[in-house]
């Protein structure tokens, strides 16, 4: 039963945060909610600002790995719109007949960057595996869990193509997702990680040493749609307000690019 329930945790924790400031409702209807991928926090913080500017009710923003979203959304947790940072998870949902398929669309694209702490100086060539692993050192590798995170899937799927899994996957330091990645990196607790462009723009405590090539993972996609149980109003109007051109001028600031 607490594992059920622990599933839940996060998004409750945002609805209840938005009962007590009143955020939720407004005189045409509740403010969507928004399960989105752990690596939109920030951007999507501040596009959800520019959005209730406008006179909109501020959308409830729930953060975590597009995995963990995905199952609250298939366990019935109330929303109304899902991000997901890969293709995967919300296929998974669209076959599960719980995303309206006429509003999915591919909201944003992204980097698979290679990071190290702020203070390491050195690039690393990704093409000279002995380079890649004298930078690791004796330390872990970084990276969402690629059994289930897509930020995990990508790297997965890069070190593959780049000859570095077989020597790297004993290595692996998974976590629960992107930003938990880029975390194990802030704290010095990991040489290197594997997270998106956006993630390290984020961040002054790590740097890019290293991006990967586009050839060596999937397109980086971040598709978007309302959940056919959505009880707000304005989640479509989100939506098309994020792929509008203020907010893709927000996204761009935070380091994401157009959809490919």
């Amino acid at each position: 039963m607490f594992r059920a329930l622990s599933r839940f945790l996060p998004l409750l924790a945002a609805m209840a945060l938005a009962a007590c400031s009143g955020a939720e409702k407004a005189p045409g209807g509740p403010a969507p909610t928004v399960l989105a991928a752990a690596s939109l926090q920030g951007a999507l913080d501040e596009a959800a600002a520019a959005w209730a500017k406008q006179g909109h009710p501020k959308p409830v923003l729930v953060y975590a790995a597009s995995s963990a979203l995905a199952r609250q959304a298939e366990s019935g947790a109330p929303a109304d719109l899902f991000i997901s940072a890969d293709e995967d998870w919300m296929d998974t949902l669209e076959k599960a007949g719980l995303v309206d398929s006429a509003t999915r669309d591919d909201l944003l694209g992204n980097t698979l960057v290679l990071i190290a702490p702020a203070k390491t100086a050195a690039n690393i060539d990704l093409a000279d595996r002995s380079a890649f692993f004298t930078a690791l050192g004796k330390g872990p590798l970084s990276i969402a869990d690629p059994a289930a995170v897509p930020a995990g899937k990508y790297g997965k799927a890069a070190l593959l193509n780049l000859r570095l899994w077989e020597f790297a996957e004993d290595r692996l330091a998974p976590g629960e997702n992107v930003r938990a990645a880029l975390a194990l990196v802030e704290r010095g607790e990991a040489p290197l990680g594997i997270v998106y462009g956006s993630d390290a723009e984020a961040s002054d405590k790590v740097r890019v040493v290293a991006t990967f090539p586009d050839s060596s993972h999937p397109p980086i996609l971040y598709p978007a749609a309302v959940l056919k149980a959505a009880k707000s109003a304005d989640a479509q109007p989100f939506l098309e307000f994020l792929h509008g051109e203020a907010a893709q001028a927000i996204f761009a600031r935070h380091g994401f690019s157009q959809p490919l």
